[in-house]
This record gives C-alpha cells, structure tokens and sequence, in this order.
C-alpha cells in the first residue's frame, strides 16, 4: 500500500486532500497551522509535525503552496522534501510557481533518483472541494502512469503535457487566458448593466453565443451581488501570477499587450480598500476610469 502524503492545506489544498481522504481512507498530513486539520473529513489522518517526518513515511508526496519562494523552501531548503525522501518516491507540486522553478526542482530531484512532477491545478476553489479539477503534468511519464489514479481521486481532467516545466507551462497559458478573459468578461458585464441590461439574463443569452466564456460565468454572481471582498481567488494570485507570465514572455522575446495590461487592471485594483478583494472587483476600478475622464 502507497503511503500518500500531502503538504499545504490552503484554500485549494484542503478540499484536495479531502477527496483523497474520501477515496483512499487514509493521509498524511502535515501543515504548520495545526486549526486546519479540523477541517479534514473523514478518514485516517495521520498528522506530522515537521516535513522531515513526512518526506520520510510517504512514497508519494504531494504539495499545494502559495508562491515560489515557498516551493523552494519545502522542497530544497534545509529540512526540505529532498533532504528526507528515500530514491524512487514520487513528489508532485500542485503550486503554481515559474517553470525554471520547476525544473530546478526536477533537477535536484533526478539527483537523488526521486520522481518529480510539475502538477498545477485549474478549476478553483470550487473545483477543489467537488474533485473536479483539471490537472496538468510535466515530468517522468512513468511516474505519472504510476500515481494518475490518485490525481483522479482530486480532478476529473488529468493530463500529462510531456516533460519536466510543461504542466507548469501549461498553467500559466491557463492563467493569462483566465486573466484576459475575466477583464473582457467585467468590461461586457458593465457594458450591459449601465445600458440597463439585466446581467443573470445577458449571461443567459451569452451561454450560446460566441461571447461566452468561463469567466462570464463565474464573474456574474459576483458582479451581480457586488461580492468583492475576502475570495477563496482573490487578486492577489492573479497578479503573482501575471508576474510569472510577463517574465517568461521577455525571456521569450514575446510582447503580450493584453497581459500587460490585465496586470495593471489587477495591480491598481489590488490597492483598493479592500479585504482579500475578488478578481471581479475589477469592475471597481474600470468603472472608476470613467468618472476620471
């Protein structure tokens, strides 16, 4: 029997590591605030107080961070995954981080005969919770073969992309559409509700035309009930995110106009007055242009 592990309960990471505990009765676990374990339903939880107890019970280990640098930290730092995982464990990363940080990683791991994956996550909160996430891989196709039943345990799309950075590459191809699609969706939804248009039936209209997108979608209930402040997918992740995009598009020679300026719609809005604002809380600052005008 695998000994599954997971690190990183935040806002995608909980309801992940729920639908694993669904399925497979059992999970390690290891998180640094202790009140989310509360949270966990079902099964055995086997918690772990550092992430070298961890890394050396689970021969596969997943984690959900929140940034790159906390990705380098868990996995390379001293006390880190690779320092206390045995060869042939399998680590996959659901974060969200850059490609060269994935690769770093990989590389590092190869070194020590561990299997690494690169496997963000799209689908939101939402999607977490329902085990309905989209999941892509970079990496060891032999490993992915290995542990894709469990990733189907958390999402009903699970792809592998080819090799080590792909999934990651892959996320952020996501990303800077979920960013450009979700200004073009505020803009049409303000468009429509000061021309008196009523937005749950724009959006209804919208479902079979060739506007529609995801984003409307998610965006109208939101927009509709001004649910601006504290998401489970505040700005804050987008724009981190923009950030990768834009740096990885110079070291590509590529000019992303719409990115570009996606991020600063998403900058300026992130320094309102605001808890934890909500990407549709866009349509407060691009609805404060026209009145500067």
């Amino acid at each position: 029997m695998d000994n599954i592990g997971f690190i990183g309960l935040g806002n995608m990471g909980l309801g992940m590591a729920n639908n694993i505990l669904k399925k497979n009765d059992e999970l390690n676990v290891f998180t640094r605030t202790r009140s989310k374990l509360d949270k966990l339903i079902g099964g055995n939880v086997i918690e772990h107080d550092s992430i070298k107890s961890i890394a050396s019970k689970c021969n596969i280990l997943l984690t959900c961070l929140p940034n790159i640098d906390a990705s380098i930290e868990v996995f390379l730092g001293e006390g880190g995954i690779l320092e206390h995982s045995s060869p042939e464990t399998i680590l996959v990363d659901h974060s969200t981080v850059d490609i060269d940080t994935s690769k770093l990683i990989w590389e590092k791991s190869l070194d020590k005969s561990i299997y690494f994956l690169d496997a963000p996550i799209s689908g939101g909160p939402e999607g977490a919770k329902g085990g309905s996430l989209t999941i892509m891989c970079g990496g060891d196709s032999v490993a992915f073969v290995k542990i894709k039943h469990i990733l189907e345990m958390m999402g009903t799309s699970v792809v592998h992309m080819g090799g080590a950075g792909t999934g990651t590459g892959m996320k952020l191809v996501n990303q800077l559409l979920t960013s450009v699609n979700t200004v073009a969706a505020i803009e049409a939804l303000l468009l429509a509700d000061e021309s008196g248009i009523d937005v749950k039936s724009a959006l209804s209209v919208l479902k079979t035309s060739f506007g529609y997108s995801k984003m409307v979608e998610r965006n109208v209930p939101y927009f509709a009930k001004k649910r601006y402040e504290n998401s489970s997918a505040p700005i804050r992740n987008l724009e981190k995110d923009l950030k990768i995009i834009l740096e990885l598009s110079k070291m590509l020679n590529l000019e992303l106009p719409l990115t570009s300026k996606s991020l600063e719609i998403f900058s300026e809005t992130n320094k309102l007055d605001l808890v934890e604002p909500d990407m549709s809380a866009i349509s407060l600052y691009i609805k404060d242009l026209g009145k500067n005008e």
